[in-house]
């Protein structure tokens, strides 16, 4: 059997995905993954995936392609040459999985789940109700049960990578900690001073601390190392920041991408968590973690990008000291 599981938005939202994959790989002949742009670099991460097709939709993203730009006629016909019998949809609790259903009903797909709340018309052959309180990884593995793919018996249901390399050439010898200043959204990010601070105090508790951001970070990444950590910005990629993130003692870092692929990599993560979005659904996932922020302030549940209300109280409150002593918190329980 031929299955296709769709996940079309971003990095962390795929890596959250992987425990049903591997879920649908268990009952399946090849699972190909298809993932929008900023999702490739997770998918090809992901244990179970044999393929991925990438493809940007016109309803996923913050600068989403046109229908016309996106060539739906041309993903259409892939898909159909594909000639795939199953297809699972994940989406995020706010997103809705039909526009993706009648694509794969133009393409052919024999039989297509997902987890909808709106009426699926005849879209969805199995149309799956996510239980309150889930996290966003177990809401997808439930999907993919509701659809006939329970996770193989020795799976943990953990988010998981293929093995990464080692990194000893670029972060050193020696524990230490890595501090993730970067966020996709504003309203997720520490702001550069707090992560400054928070780098200063760790090495003056005696940390080595290693500091990690993409490509377009490396102005925030030198200033927040300055003279005291090791600075990899612009220095990993994806495979190679899941290595970083292997070896670290803690990981400190907003709501984004490298908290759920630290999890991956079963590294503990001080979590500094802007309310925008439930904690409950998008939090570091089966690892030990500490949960900074504050989760009742006005912007909760907003999904806002840029922070609604002045100074971005919610995480500019949180101080360098409190990262220090939950990272000595997530240490302890790990002794």
């Amino acid at each position: 059997m031929k299955a296709l599981v769709v996940r079309l938005d971003s990095f962390g939202d795929v890596l959250l995905a992987g425990p049903a994959v591997r879920a649908v790989a268990a009952h399946s002949s090849g699972v190909t993954m298809l993932c929008g742009p900023r999702g490739e670099p997770a998918a090809r991460l992901l244990p179970g995936v044999d393929e991925v097709i990438v493809w940007a939709a016109p309803w996923e993203g913050v600068e989403p392609p046109s229908v016309r730009e996106a060539d739906v006629d041309g993903l259409v016909e892939r898909l159909r040459d594909a000639a795939f019998d199953v297809a699972l949809i994940l989406t995020s609790f706010h997103q809705s999985p039909l526009p993706t259903a009648l694509v794969l009903r133009l393409a052919g797909v024999g039989r297509i789940g997902a987890d909808s709340v709106d009426h699926p018309g005849s879209l969805l052959d199995v149309r799956h109700r996510r239980l309150p309180g889930r996290h966003e990884a177990e809401a997808a593995l439930d999907t993919a049960v509701a659809m006939g793919f329970p996770p193989h018996p020795g799976d943990d249901g953990k988010l998981r990578v293929l093995p990464p390399p080692d990194t000893i050439a670029l972060t050193g010898n020696g524990p230490y900690v890595v501090v993730h200043p970067g966020a996709s959204a504003p309203a997720r990010a520490w702001s550069p001073e707090r992560c400054a601070e928070a780098v200063a105090l760790l090495a003056d508790a005696g940390h080595r601390v290693v500091v990690t951001g993409g490509p377009g970070e490396t102005d925030l990444t030198r200033r927040v190392s300055g003279d005291t950590a090791v600075d990899l910005g612009g220095r990993t990629e994806p495979r190679t920041l899941a290595g970083v993130l292997r070896t670290a003692d803690v990981v400190v870092c907003g709501n984004t991408g490298p908290a759920h692929l630290a999890a991956a990599v079963g590294t503990p993560v001080v979590s500094l968590f802007a309310p925008v979005v439930p904690a409950e659904r998008w939090g570091p996932y089966g690892v030990p973690s500490v949960l900074l922020g504050d989760q009742r302030a006005p912007c909760a549940d907003s999904r806002a990008r840029h922070c609604p209300v002045p100074g971005h109280p919610c995480l500019d409150e949180v101080t360098g000291q409190d990262v220090v002593q939950a990272v000595r918190k997530l240490l302890k329980e790990r002794a």
